[in-house]
């Protein structure tokens, strides 16, 4: 029952990213931080991209245990406070697509052998890092911004990855592929 529960959920959430990104429009979530928990909370659940590398971030953590969860958290912290205080890097945007993609590919690799582990946790705190720091440069929110932006954060990885426990492994190498896709037609969406 449980494994054909997390089938159906699977497909319905394939078929809803697939619905997305046949429109090809990039992602808005970014360009301003509402003030205030509900306008943080709000936040990540406004744009494919956030979307996409949280449930990445709960997928990784699934197949390969809590160090991805330490090492994307961290790569938060530092890439928030990076933006916060006015560091950039070009093309952020679309880096922070292409970090999707390299999740999805470092993970669909470890599962099939040919990665390591490492790449994977690296690769998280890396893509958790960019995406974060563009949050530290346009957050003009206060800390109670930020402590909703955390908490929805936390609640999607955490449900993914508690879904994503009872994957099997031909169901988390498709997941792997679909997120690399995802972050490849994300970064490909602002052309």
């Amino acid at each position: 029952m449980t494994s054909k529960l997390t089938r159906s959920l699977l497909a319905s959430s394939a078929a809803g990213l697939a619905l997305s990104l046949l429109s090809l429009l990039p992602a808005q979530a970014h360009g301003g931080a509402d003030h205030g928990v509900m306008g943080g909370a709000l936040h990540p659940l406004m744009g494919l991209d956030h979307l996409a590398l949280l449930l990445g971030v709960g997928l990784c953590a699934a197949q390969l245990g809590r160090s991805v969860l330490w090492a994307a958290l961290s790569g938060a912290l530092v890439g928030g406070l990076f933006g916060g205080f006015g560091g950039s890097l070009p093309g952020a945007e679309v880096l922070a697509a292409l970090g999707v993609a390299a999740l999805g590919t470092a993970l669909f690799l470890s599962l099939r052998g040919t990665g390591s582990r490492s790449l994977v946790t690296l690769t998280s705190a890396a893509a958790v890092g960019v995406h974060a720091m563009l949050h530290g440069l346009e957050a003009s929110g206060t800390a109670y911004w930020w402590l909703g932006s955390l908490l929805s954060s936390a609640a999607v990885v955490a449900a993914s990855a508690w879904i994503c426990q009872r994957l099997n492994r031909q169901l988390a190498l498709a997941a792997a592929a679909v997120l690399a896709a995802a972050g490849a037609l994300l970064a490909l969406a602002p052309l």
